[in-house]
């Protein structure tokens, strides 16, 4: 936890209220999000009990569980859920515009321009808390594997024609969650806490209605105490007046009130199974309906208060104006949601249950490229995060005091003007170290010479972004008086070192010599069965 950040939570504790952490907003927010709270079964991992899921915030739909250990009834919640995501995804899908990327010829091995198609948006699902992106990963795993009677006749267990579909799906904007910057996939709890500091710890952040009630508390009381009873306070029955669904509920509430309400499905429905006449039939099948009614009831109230906080949260966020580096990582997110669209439509086997080395190692670089991406453009977007990072002497800011033409050596010099900024900042400053400024979007670089009288006097040395002629483009050198910040962490990230193909990876890293022997990649292990 950087300084400011610190100093913003103290503020928080002091003042009663969370505390501001950036003055835009950092991440994309779709007009129309799918939002999905969902509720899992305790001491079963996975199992789910119910779910409310939609884009309507007053019509939401209601999916439960009455009996989560029946394999049939979890089959039928899945197909019922791929029956709202689903659309909502080829929605998304069909909608397309031209863009260029650039390819590698195969014949000729240069980079080419190459037309394809780019969807125009791209389709977002929220939950409520970080455990919610984590539910996502694993249903996504438990489905994608999944055989479909089409697909196998003689498997046990079918699944409905659409469950393997939305599995791949899920674990597609699983997987695009764990990338820095990515929106495809959202906690409400972390954008929040993102953008607001409280007096509360990371992990008490992670409670929604906690976290809501130290942004607006009500009037009257402090942040602190409208967390405490979002938390803890509980109705006469002793159940939750604020239930986390988290996605894992309650244990006063699986208690007094699911385990009853399922012990009575189940003997209604035993009762059903061994009527033996029809009117005696129907009266027993009222009495089924009715026990399912009422689980229905009970997941309703679980999930209903955390959707209508999920929409509060999102109320909040759409105040902020976006940052302006924002869409370019939609794009990018676009990006990937339109391949994995034409990769399903390929007919491409689902994602594999282990990564090969290659592609695991090729992941990890690009989210750590994507994390130093991402913590820059937030500064360059954000002065508040800005302050943080010349807090940490990680850049500077200050006033033009003197620019004075100077040339480099050479038969062609070329302009390298030294500027002096004056700063109250401290930034870590090496011999020679680079720093880099935003110029019309782009980073001009500059290099440190050293300090001229005191410590507040910067002297850098401009060496780019200037124009091909001899004399400086008009702009492109600061000018006495002029307000500048600089950097001296990159803001554009460079790609790192090829890697071997999977044919040329080592042994030692599972490649050649010799075959491996080892399970299909689309053999399910036991995190993979609901």
């Amino acid at each position: 936890m950087s300084l400011i950040s610190t100093l913003a939570r103290l503020e928080a504790v002091s003042t009663g209220r969370a505390q501001p952490a950036a003055t835009v907003r950092h991440r994309r927010l779709s007009e129309r999000p799918l939002v999905f709270v969902p509720l899992t079964t305790a001491g079963e991992a996975g199992a789910p009990l119910g779910a409310l899921v939609g884009t309507d915030r007053d019509a939401p739909h209601l999916l439960v569980v009455p009996q989560p250990r029946d394999r049939d009834l979890r089959f039928t919640f899945l197909s019922e859920l791929a029956d709202v995501v689903l659309p909502y995804i080829d929605a998304h899908a069909e909608d397309v515009e031209a863009a260029e990327r650039t390819d590698t010829d195969p014949e000729t091995g240069k980079r080419v321009k190459v037309e394809v198609e780019l969807c125009a948006d791209a389709p977002q699902l929220i939950v409520p808390s970080r455990a919610g992106v984590e539910y996502v990963r694993l249903l996504g795993r438990s489905m994608r594997f999944r055989r479909t009677a089409e697909q196998d006749p003689e498997a046990p267990y079918p699944a409905p024609p659409r469950v393997p579909l939305l599995g791949r799906w899920l674990t597609h904007f699983g997987e695009r969650a764990r990338v820095p910057g990515s929106s495809l996939l959202l906690a409400m709890t972390d954008v929040l806490s993102r953008h607001w500091a409280t007096g509360q710890s990371t992990l008490e952040d992670q409670h929604l209605g906690a976290l809501l009630a130290w942004i607006a508390p009500p009037e009257g009381e402090t942040g602190a105490e409208a967390a405490v009873r979002a938390e803890l306070a509980r109705d006469r029955d002793g159940q939750l007046l604020c239930p986390p669904a988290g996605p894992a509920t309650d244990p006063a509430f699986d208690n007094k009130l699911l385990a009853p309400a399922i012990e009575r499905y189940d003997r209604a429905r035993t009762a059903l199974a061994a009527s033996e006449d029809g009117l005696e039939a129907d009266d027993r099948l009222g009495g089924l309906t009715a026990a399912e009614r009422e689980i229905r009831a009970l997941v309703a109230s679980r999930t209903r208060p955390t959707w209508d906080a999920v929409w509060r949260g999102l109320d909040l966020l759409r105040e902020l104006p976006e940052a302006g580096r924002v869409e370019e990582r939609w794009t990018r997110d676009r990006w990937s949601f339109t391949g994995h669209r034409d990769r399903v439509v390929a007919g491409e086997p689902p994602q594999p249950r282990r990564d090969d080395a290659v592609t695991a190692a090729n992941k990890l670089a690009a989210r750590e490229r994507e994390q130093a991406r991402l913590e820059a453009q937030e500064a360059l977007d954000d002065p508040l995060v800005m302050a943080g990072r010349r807090l940490a002497g990680e850049a500077f800011a200050g006033e033009v005091t003197d620019v004075v033409m100077a040339y480099s050596e050479g038969k062609r010099p070329s302009p390298r003007p030294l500027v002096t900024v004056r700063t109250d900042d401290r930034p870590h400053l090496g011999e020679r170290a680079k720093v880099f400024r935003s110029l019309g979007g782009k980073p001009q670089s500059a290099e440190f010479v050293g300090h001229e009288g005191d410590s507040s006097l910067v002297v850098l040395r401009v060496l780019d972004k200037m124009g091909r002629g001899k004399e400086p483009e008009e702009g492109s050198v600061p000018q006495k008086g002029d307000l500048v910040c600089f950097t001296l962490f990159e803001h554009e990230q460079r790609g790192g070192a090829k890697l071997p193909d999977p044919e040329q990876t080592p042994w030692t890293h599972g490649g050649p010599p010799g075959e491996q022997v080892s399970e299909p990649a689309d053999a399910p292990t036991q995190e993979d069965v609901l």
